[in-house]
């Protein structure tokens, strides 16, 4: 199921973490784990907020993806299905 997840940063650990040099590895290796069709990162709200857009095949995936960011970021984290334009014309064909 194609999902996005939202990843909203606390600043304050943020910043520790960029001042680490450890955002760079987190990052690169969220991108391998989910190879995401899309990913976004910008302000949002006053801050620091990823997007990224993925298959997830089962939902066992959703812990190793998002603890980092709860662990060691203290982020915000919403994971929610959506479609793209082939998807929601697929749906809606189905409708009665």
């Amino acid at each position: 199921m194609r999902v996005m997840l939202k990843a909203t940063l606390d600043t304050d650990k943020a910043n520790e973490f960029l001042q680490s040099g450890k955002m760079p590895q987190l990052l690169k290796e969220t991108m391998e784990q989910v190879r995401p069709e899309a990913a976004y990162f910008g302000p949002q709200d006053g801050h620091r907020t990823c997007y990224f857009v993925f298959d997830m095949a089962d939902s066992s995936q959703l812990p190793p993806i998002g603890e980092p960011f709860f662990t060691q970021l203290n982020a915000k984290v919403e994971v929610f299905p959506i479609m793209n334009l082939d998807d929601l014309q697929k749906g809606l064909s189905q409708l009665g």
